[in-house]
This record gives C-alpha cells, sequence and structure tokens, in this order.
C-alpha cells in the first residue's frame, strides 16, 4: 500500500509540473491479476483497484490501516467499469454489471474480486473509516434515474448520479457516484467550489484517447493537471476541483468528511479565479 500526505496550500504553489502530478495524480491504478491500494491523509481514505485475471483477488490485510483486517474499523464502495464480474463478501456472491456498485459496511473479513465470462472487469475501490455498520448493498445502473442538470449553452449538461448518499444506500461516512456528460457538454463542476469539510478523490474513466484538463489549487492561485484514462485525483478541502475534456468522459467522486450533505460546498465566483 502506497501513503499519500499532501503539501500545504503555500508548498502546493511552488510545485513543478512532475511534483504536482506525484502528490495529487495516481497513475497505473489498474495492473491486471492485482490490487492496487492507496492511503491518503484526505479523511484516511483509501483508494485502488482490482483485476482479476484467472484467479480471484483477495482485499487485503495491511498494516497501515492498524487492524486485523481491511474491513474492521471501515467501509469500502466498490464500482464496476468494465465488462461483468463478481464481489464475494464472506459466503455471498454480487455479480455487478458495467456500472453496477457494491456497498460493503464494516466488520466483514473475506472480501474478494472474480472476473466474468469476457475477462474484463475492472473494479475501482474507494474506502473510508466507520464506526458503525451498514448492510451490504447493490446498487443496478439500470435502476438510476437521474435528471441532467447545467446548460448546454455552458457545455455543462451532465447527469450526477448518486450511488451511496444518505437518501440511498446508507454509509457511515462515505459518499459516492459518478457523472457522466451529455453530447456536446465537457465543462464538470463549473463554476468550481470548494467544501472544507469533506475530501474528495476522482477518477477520470472512458475517456478513450481523449484528455481532461483538471483544474486544481486555491482559487486565486489554480494549478492544472492533464488527466489520462483511469487515472485519479486527490483533491484536499482548500482544493477547487474542476475540469474540461477534449471529448466524451466520465468520472467517479467519492468523499469523507464532516457530513454527508452533497449541496454543503462553498461556491467560488468566476471573477475569483486566478
Amino acid at each position: 500500500m502506497k501513503l499519500h500526505y499532501f503539501p500545504s496550500p503555500e508548498e502546493t504553489n511552488t510545485l513543478s509540473t512532475e511534483q504536482l502530478r506525484a502528490r495529487f495524480m495516481i497513475s497505473g491504478l489498474f495492473q491486471p491479476g492485482a490490487i492496487s491500494a492507496h492511503y491518503t491523509d484526505l479523511d484516511r481514505m483509501i483508494t485502488g483497484a482490482a483485476l482479476p485475471t484467472t484467479t480471484p483477488l483477495t482485499l487485503p490485510s495491511a498494516k497501515e490501516t492498524g487492524t486485523a483486517f481491511f474491513l474492521e474499523r471501515r467501509e469500502i464502495g466498490i464500482l464496476n467499469v468494465g465488462d461483468a464480474g463478481t464481489v464475494r463478501v464472506g459466503g455471498t456472491a454480487y455479480a455487478l454489471g458495467n456500472l453496477d456498485c457494491l456497498y460493503i459496511g464494516l466488520g466483514e473479513k473475506e472480501v474478494s474480486f472474480e472476473n466474468g465470462p469476457t475477462g474484463q472487469a475492472q473494479f475501482f475501490y474507494i474506502s473510508t473509516p466507520a464506526h458503525a455498520k451498514h448492510p451490504t448493498a447493490v446498487v443496478r445502473r439500470a435502476d438510476i434515474r437521474t435528471d441532467p442538470i447545467g446548460d448546454n449553452a455552458k457545455a455543462n449538461r451532465r447527469r450526477i448520479n448518486k450511488l451511496i448518499h444518505p437518501d440511498g444506500v446508507k454509509s457511515c461516512q462515505l459518499v459516492m457516484g459518478f457523472t457522466e456528460f451529455e453530447p456536446g457538454s465537457l465543462w464538470n463542476t463549473m463554476p468550481p467550489h470548494t467544501h472544507s469539510r469533506r475530501t474528495e478523490i476522482y477518477l477520470y474513466f472512458d475517456l478513450g484517447d481523449n484528455l481532461v484538463f483538471h483544474f486544481m489549487g486555491e482559487p486565486d492561485k489554480t494549478r492544472h493537471l492533464v488527466i489520462r484514462d483511469r487515472e485519479a485525483i486527490l483533491s484536499p478541502a482548500w482544493s477547487i476541483h474542476c475540469g474540461a475534456g477534449t471529448g466524451a468522459y466520465r468520472f467517479i467522486w467519492a468523499m469523507g468528511g464532516d457530513n454527508q450533505v452533497f449541496t454543503d460546498m462553498d461556491a467560488v465566483p468566476l471573477p475569483a479565479l486566478r
């Protein structure tokens, strides 16, 4: 498991492009036949991916959590961004199709990932600390009903699909979902915002050969990162997080922090951006 510790806003303003990428971006999450894991100081969130091949992969124990097994004091959200596969929780198998989500509460000792018939299952996960157990639950892509928001004239018409949240699948701290865009729209979260009470992790995916220019930093000292398919961004509470793509894309968002109120954010007016 790789550890990630974040620079202060003042230090961030001095970083080169490569240093910025090393501190705030994760590449190489999806490795065939392996589980990757990155422990961050963003509300102690752990993120990673599992790509089973011919044999199942088991969610590992890790010294970094200080517990006997991974979910002893944690919960986890798993989204399949590939073809069909299966996640086993104890003795129960959960078949997950593309963009199906599985929530697993604390206390589950055995979690494993298995490939499906095409051999292309790709599981992305986010885990946060938890203090109480909530039941394991599945959110099916086919069951999500989300009205679009945004404005075609501003190229930000999109659907925000909430998967793990107070009005849906319940959790202790984790809030998770994914955003997808209407044809011709490329901007996400514009105008931008911060939320000092919560931190966030993004995974950009289904980009193909397109790029996303992800904007971060303090509102009056913005920086940017060039993102490719299946690369993740770590977003501290003081940073804006918005982006624009050269073509169609989706992104997963997941948050941990003081509350689970999706609308609890501090808007940044466009004139304040620098």
